[in-house]
């Protein structure tokens, strides 16, 4: 970079001229999964109640000509974008990019849809805007090194906005400088608050939809000559100096390194749990320690978590508070409540998180033998390991680790097995017939000439 171009810049300048053509073909395959992921993830999503008041209130926003997924009704091209957003995090069963510690295709592809839809552009045009949305998020995630969350800022709604601009920039034709525009008009819109962990408040669903509309909104702001910050990554007011702890250790060559040549998209692991990506080594481990030794819920004394100290705030602490989760979505955050259901059923699904376990005074008083301890040797959060000791009553004491977790890009989930997660997911509102059209959508996007066949095959439930 020279001294006079900022990040915004080369990451505008990379936008601008790379095609579907330079994307390696094993990268365009995994971005169909990750796209057939968050699709039967958002389909899901449409049997709680966060989704029919997410509807709801986008329907009062005002009517549109856009279909959003799994829904009926119609909308306009941002609250398109929100609603797929929530609809694909709302369950926080979606994708995570590891070391940036964001939900990456849950902002990367509501964009994407949104433009491609509205201005008929091909699927390949949808896919290249999904992985550039998602290349330049996971990138400003990674390059704040955790500094968001210390900060108190969910990463997701911050990185992902980035990302959305300089992707709906590209989708509608900017060049460089407008692109480098876009990401410094949504540095003034990116948000994300991590006080949803203090009540259990659905907000964090929000982000990665908002991160969606901020971007689209930039975009167009952009196109229009708005003047724009460009120094808005590296600049003495930009996104690190205001979003991270003074002092942090960040890690900015990430930002722009290796851009087109290394993507990120094969960083990103796909769930294998519906709950945070920080307990999923421990449910592994749980479920095969109690599995290989025959256990029981009544043969447990106590259990003790060993997890990087970075993710305590987020599942760990309050440590009364985690003991009794108030909703499904504060359960999902809670170390001893998916540790407990994991030693006792041998498994964590989304059945799994419905009011009735919450309850559960069985479930909740194995939780209340799920203690923490801080990892003494973390590699968080290049994985998000974790290890279990548990202490039975007739006096074993059993212990597993897991360095790096299922889905990480070490130990992907193969195309098989996101096939059947997509599948179970479609199964909570549709039948097989919805699940193989949209599978078959989603596979044939290489093919596509109008990405709005594509959305229209996922509308309707």
């Amino acid at each position: 970079m020279s001294s006079n171009e900022t990040l915004a810049l080369e990451i505008g300048s990379w936008a601008q001229a790379v095609s579907i053509t330079d994307v390696p073909k094993h990268v365009q395959d995994q971005a169909l999964l990750n796209i057939l992921d968050a699709v039967g993830i958002a389909f899901a999503s449409t049997h709680y109640e966060f989704a029919t008041r997410s509807i709801a209130a986008s329907v009062a926003l005002g009517s549109g000509p856009r279909g959003a997924i799994a829904c009926d009704e119609r909308f306009t091209v941002r609250d398109q974008a929100m609603l797929n957003g929530i609809l694909i995090h709302g369950l926080d069963f979606d994708d995570t990019h590891v070391p940036g510690v964001i939900h990456a295709t849950a902002s990367a592809l509501p964009t994407a849809i949104a433009i491609a839809d509205d201005r008929e552009l091909s699927g390949n045009d949808l896919v290249l805007g999904f992985l550039i949305a998602l290349e330049i998020s996971a990138r400003v995630g990674t390059a704040a090194n955790g500094g968001f969350h210390a900060q108190g800022f969910h990463p997701t709604g911050l990185a992902g906005a980035f990302g959305a601009a300089a992707a709906a920039a590209k989708m509608i034709g900017l060049d460089a400088h407008g692109i480098a525009s876009a990401q410094g008009i949504v540095g003034s819109l990116a948000s994300g608050s991590m006080e949803f962990l203090e009540t259990g408040a659905w907000t964090k669903r929000l982000h990665p939809g908002w991160a969606a509309v901020s971007g689209i909104t930039a975009a167009e702001l952009a196109k229009a000559k708005f003047e724009a910050p460009l120094a808005i990554y590296e600049g003495r007011f930009g996104l690190y100096a205001t979003h991270t702890p003074a002092g942090h250790d960040l890690k900015m060559d990430a930002v722009a390194a290796d851009l087109g040549s290394a993507w990120e998209l094969m960083r990103v692991a796909i769930k294998p749990y519906a709950a945070c990506h920080f307990t999923h080594a421990c449910i592994d481990i749980a479920i095969e320690l109690v599995t290989e030794n025959n256990l029981t819920a009544a043969d447990i004394e106590s259990v003790t978590t060993i997890v990087p100290p970075q993710v305590v705030p987020v599942v760990c602490e309050p440590a009364q508070a985690k003991l009794t989760p108030r909703s499904d979505y504060d359960a999902k955050f809670s170390l001893p409540f998916i540790v407990a259901t994991a030693i006792a059923k041998r498994r964590f699904t989304l059945a799994d998180l419905d009011d009735d376990c919450l309850v559960d005074p069985e479930l909740l008083a194995l939780a209340a033998k799920v203690s923490y301890q801080n990892d003494p040797n973390p590699t968080f959060p290049k994985y998000f390991h974790g290890e279990v000791i548990i202490q039975t009553k007739d006096g074993r004491t059993l212990r597993k680790r897991e360095d790096i977790n299922r889905g990480a890009d070490e130990r992907p989930l193969s195309a098989s097995d996101v096939e059947a997660k997509f599948r179970d997911n479609v199964a909570l509102v549709s039948g097989s017939d919805v699940a193989d059209r949209v599978l078959n959508a989603v596979m044939s996007l290489p093919s596509t000439k109008n990405s709005r066949d594509f959305v229209e095959a996922l509308r309707t439930k």
